[in-house]
C-alpha cells in the first residue's frame, strides 16, 4: 500500500508544478499565488505547502530530494560518479522528442526559471547543497574518499551539473543537456581517477 500511495504523491507532485508553469508561463512568476497555483492543480493550498513549502521550492523540487539512500546507492556509482549524472540526465531528456530537450519540455521547462528568478537560483543552489551534502557521506563510505575529499567532489558533481544548465540555458538549449554535463564534468573523471 506504500507503494502505491508513494505513486500517488509523486502524481500529485507533478500535477502541481506542471499547473504552476502553465501559470508561471502566462502571467510571470512573481503574479501568481500558491493559491491559484492550488486552485488551478485542483488541491488544496496547504497540499501545495506540504508537497513544495514555497513557489521557489515547487520549481526546485524533484525525486531526488525524496530519494531514499538505497536508491541513490542504486543510481549512483562511486567509481564513476560523472556517468551516473550523465545517466539520469539522459533519462530526462529521453522525455523530451528530438535530440535537444525544448525550452517548454517538462522536466527542463521549469530550468528558466532558475537563472531568470533571483530567489528561485537562491533556492535551486540551497537545493544543491542539500543534494552534496546527501552524495558525500556515500562516496566516503562506497568510494573510499576522505570526508573531507567526499565533500568536495560532491560539491563538484552538483555545482558543475548546475553550471552546466546554466550554460545550455544560456545557449538557448539547442544541443543536449547531456554534452553539457558530459564536458563539464568531464575534468572531474581525471581526479577521480587519481584518488
Amino acid at each position: 500500500m506504500a507503494g502505491l500511495r508513494e505513486q500517488w504523491r509523486r502524481a500529485a507532485m507533478r500535477t502541481i508544478q506542471e499547473r504552476a508553469l502553465d501559470l508561471f508561463d502566462e502571467r510571470g512568476f512573481n503574479a501568481v499565488t500558491i493559491e491559484q497555483i492550488a486552485k488551478a492543480a485542483e488541491v488544496s493550498p496547504s497540499s501545495v505547502y506540504r508537497y513544495f513549502g514555497t513557489k521557489e521550492g515547487l520549481l526546485v523540487a524533484d525525486e531526488f530530494d525524496v530519494m531514499s539512500p538505497e536508491t541513490l546507492s542504486e543510481i549512483l556509482d562511486p567509481a564513476d560518479p560523472v556517468e551516473s549524472v550523465l545517466r539520469v540526465v539522459r533519462r530526462y531528456e529521453a522525455t523530451s522528442d528530438g535530440d535537444a530537450a525544448p525550452r517548454n519540455a517538462s522536466p527542463w521547462r521549469r530550468v528558466r526559471y532558475f537563472f531568470t528568478e533571483p530567489t528561485v537560483r537562491t533556492a535551486a543552489l540551497a537545493a544543491l547543497d542539500r543534494a552534496a551534502q546527501r552524495i558525500a557521506p556515500f562516496l566516503a563510505d562506497a568510494g573510499g574518499l576522505t570526508e573531507s575529499q567526499a565533500r568536495v567532489m560532491a560539491n563538484a558533481l552538483a555545482f558543475g551539473y548546475f553550471a552546466a544548465l546554466e550554460l545550455w540555458f544560456t545557449d538557448g538549449g539547442t544541443r543536449p543537456i547531456a554534452d553539457y554535463v558530459e564536458e563539464g564534468l568531464s575534468p572531474l573523471r581525471k581526479v577521480w581517477d587519481s584518488v
